[in-house]
Parts: structure tokens; C-alpha cells; sequence
């Protein structure tokens, strides 16, 4: 392998506040459906902030076994989930592969922080002795890559990853360059998170990131907004098939997309806030353009970080507009976090398995609750409905606590080994 070689996409899964598939996510994403409810539990609880994009009606033992469902943590089931459905949807035949050469990258920020959450309040209650036995390999954010790893029994490179926001992005990233460094011929990669818990509701409302539009949930996060009041947690899983062209079409499979370009920055300027000038943000995306070998004017659409702060989503616009010039009022954009809320570990992954959607289906799903724009917000944010659009290049933007920074360009693939 050398450093031409193409990476593409042969299969997604997704599950999220507004679907358990893929094509359930994007669906509800195109339709402007919300995931954000009210909480009962933490309503009676009096939390400052009630509100999350919780995977409703969501049982494990429909898609996994009984025992391996209850010995792994939340996140880690919503892994293997979209992880089955995208295998599936890629047609990979596991038994027909060599193990050595499959890669697994799942990331995940935060791991069964419920779980944990949990037994240290057993603990303080009863002493020594009570903590569930699998509490380690629960809350062990590595777990989702781990568990994903034992599942389809692949004994290539395995981790996880964890840089906050960024994580799925990153353990997609991770999972090109090793696809590139031809350590791999085919990696399962994304990220997972289902951290969803008082003691974590309380601790992002402490820092003031948080909406608290308790009343009104469905139009509480509203990226690029000016009556926005903060992000609104969610939870979830996007997975993909990731393999080189060579190996995918030498065993006839159905090629979605390219992957055709990562970049990767630090701001290297605060622990929670961007570089007010979007200085790594600007580098990660002329970055992962320059990896695809594409320029600026050949984008057609942006899928944003877009959290609904004040300070990210005015600095994403500056960032944007510095790599776009002119054309930048142009180029659409849009936030899905609008509808599921910020997944953490899994939001870079949900975005790219809905970028690899909207090339597929010629349509860019909405910023919903945009109503009242941000005057330093002056972008195309595709507001309040979904859009027709011929789309060949997207670029997926993910911009973390501490300022990691990783984004990546999906391609519309045209056929022929490196052609």
C-alpha cells in the first residue's frame, strides 16, 4: 500500500435519539423530527437542566444476546448495534476475510459513566464488596472497540479513542491512516456514548454550556441561533465500513462513498473554549482538503459542528468563511445536533454517516429551530426544512473540548481502482 491509496465506504449504521438505523436517522433528520425530551426522572430530581436526546424504546436483547447485552455497558450496545447494521449493509462476509487484517477503531468519550455513576453510590451506601464485578469493562471507554473486536471475532488493530466532541471523528481518522498505511484492509470504525446521568447533566450545567429550556425541549438546541442558551446532551452510535478500494472491489462490494481526506489541528488555547479566531479549526479543515486534494470551491455542503453555543458556533462561522473567501455565503450548512442533540463520543460519526447519506440521496438535512439568526451567524445553515441538492463533496467538521480538532471530506465515488 502507499500513501495513494483510496479509502471508501461500503457500509453505515446509526443509532440515535431519532432513529435505530441509519436510514431511520436520516429520515427523521430530512423530516426536522426532534429527539429532545423532558426527563420525568430528573424532573422530579430538580436538575437545573431536565433535557436530553435519550434513545427512546430501545432494547438490547432485540439485536443482542441476552447475557452479552447485560455484562456491557449502554454505550457499548449501541455500538454493536450500528456495528451489525453496518457490516450488513457492506456484505461482508467475516468468514471469507482474514481476521488479522480487520481493523476495529470505536471510540468513546466518556464510557458507561450511568454505570459508574451508579456504583460509587453502591459503594458509599454498602462498603467493600459491593461493586458490580463487570464495572471495569463497563465504564472503560476503550470497551466499545473492544466488545465490537469479540463480537466479530477480528484479531487486527483494536482501540478506542477519546478527544471529547472530536472522538468519533478521530477514530475515523485513525482508521483511514490505517487503511493508508496498509495495516489494514478493512476497519469498523466510529464512535459510541450514552452518558446521560445527573451527576454529568449537572457537571456540563456547571461549566454553562447547557440549555435549560426545560419547558420547551424539542426547540431547545438551535445551532447559530440568537436566542441559543447552550448545547443539549444526546446519545448514540454511527459506525462505518471502511476499506481500501482495492480490497472492496476485488470482492464486488458496493462502494457508498470516498473517504477521501482527514485533517487534524490543536487550538492550543483553552481548556473549554476555541481559538476566537478559529485558528485550528481553519488549519484541521484546509488540512483534510488538501488530503482529498480538492479546494474550497468544489464543497457543496457543510456538516457543522454546530453545538448551539454562543462561542462555537460564532467561531465555526469564522472559520468557515476564512476557508471559503466569497464563496463561503454560498456553500450550505447545516447542524444535526439540532435534532439529536450533542452525542459526545458520537457525534463526528453520526455526521459522517449522514454525510455519506446526503451524497447518496441528494438531500441536506435542515437546521432546525433556526428562527431568529445570530447576526454573527451569516451563513447558509439550510434553516427549519431540508433541501434538495446535488451534493459530491462534503466536509464534516468536529471541534472538541481542548481544542482537537479533526475533520474530514466524503466524495462522491467514481468508479475504477484510483481512478
Amino acid at each position: 500500500m502507499t500513501n495513494a491509496t483510496r479509502v471508501v465506504v461500503t457500509g453505515v449504521g446509526a443509532i440515535a435519539p431519532v432513529g435505530h438505523t441509519s436510514d431511520e436517522l436520516f429520515d427523521g433528520l430530512v423530516a426536522g423530527h426532534s429527539g429532545v425530551r423532558r426527563s420525568p426522572h430528573f424532573h422530579e430530581l430538580g436538575l437545573g437542566c431536565q433535557i436530553a436526546g435519550e434513545v427512546m424504546d430501545f432494547d438490547p436483547t432485540k439485536y443482542l444476546d441476552r447475557k452479552l447485552a447485560r455484562r456491557i455497558g449502554r454505550y457499548a450496545q449501541f455500538a454493536l448495534v450500528a456495528t451489525n447494521e453496518a457490516v450488513a449493509q457492506a456484505g461482508l462476509d467475516l468468514d471469507a476475510e482474514d481476521p488479522t487484517r480487520i481493523a476495529t477503531v470505536v471510540g468513546s468519550a466518556i464510557g458507561d459513566f450511568p454505570m459508574l455513576e451508579k456504583e460509587i453510590r453502591k459503594y458509599l451506601a454498602g462498603g467493600p464488596g459491593r461493586p458490580n464485578p463487570f464495572t471495569v469493562p463497563r465504564v472503560s471507554s476503550n470497551m466499545a472497540s473492544g466488545n465490537v473486536s469479540l463480537m466479530l471475532g477480528t484479531t487486527g488493530p483494536s482501540f478506542g479513542m477519546s478527544s471529547a466532541c472530536a472522538t468519533g471523528s478521530h477514530a475515523l481518522a485513525m482508521a483511514w491512516l490505517l487503511l493508508r498505511a496498509g495495516l489494514a484492509d478493512v476497519a469498523i470504525a466510529g464512535g459510541a456514548e450514552s452518558a446521560i446521568s445527573e451527576c454529568f447533566l449537572e457537571s456540563y450545567l456547571a461549566m454553562g454550556v447547557l440549555s435549560t429550556r426545560n419547558s420547551d425541549p424539542e426547540r431547545a438546541s438551535r445551532p447559530f441561533d440568537n436566542e441559543r442558551d447552550g448545547f443539549v446532551l444526546g446519545e448514540g452510535s454511527g459506525v462505518l465500513v471502511l476499506e481500501t478500494e482495492e480490497h472492496a472491489l476485488a470482492r464486488g462490494a458496493t462502494i457508498l462513498a470516498e473517504f477521501a481526506g482527514i485533517g487534524m489541528s490543536a487550538d492550543s488555547y483553552h481548556v473549554a473554549a476555541s481559538h476566537p479566531e478559529g485558528r485550528g479549526a481553519k488549519a484541521a479543515m484546509r488540512s483534510a482538503l488538501a488530503a482529498a486534494g480538492v479546494g474550497p470551491d468544489a464543497v457543496d455542503y457543510v456538516s457543522a459542528h454546530g453545538t448551539s453555543t454562543r462561542i462555537n458556533d460564532q467561531v465555526e462561522t469564522i472559520a468557515i468563511k476564512s476557508v471559503f473567501g466569497e464563496r463561503a455565503p454560498d456553500v450550505p450548512v447545516s447542524s444535526i445536533k439540532s435534532m439529536i442533540g450533542h452525542t459526545i463520543g458520537a457525534a463526528g460519526a453520526l455526521e459522517a454517516v449522514t454525510c455519506v447519506k446526503v451524497l447518496e440521496r441528494g438531500v441536506i438535512p435542515p437546521t432546525i429551530n433556526l428562527e431568529v439568526p445570530d447576526p454573527a451567524c451569516d451563513l447558509d445553515y439550510v434553516p427549519l426544512e431540508a433541501r434538495r441538492a446535488e451534493v459530491d463533496v462534503a466536509l464534516s467538521n468536529s471541534f472538541a473540548f481542548g481544542g482537537q480538532n479533526c475533520v474530514h471530506v466524503y466524495r462522491r465515488y467514481e468508479g475504477g481502482l484510483g481512478t
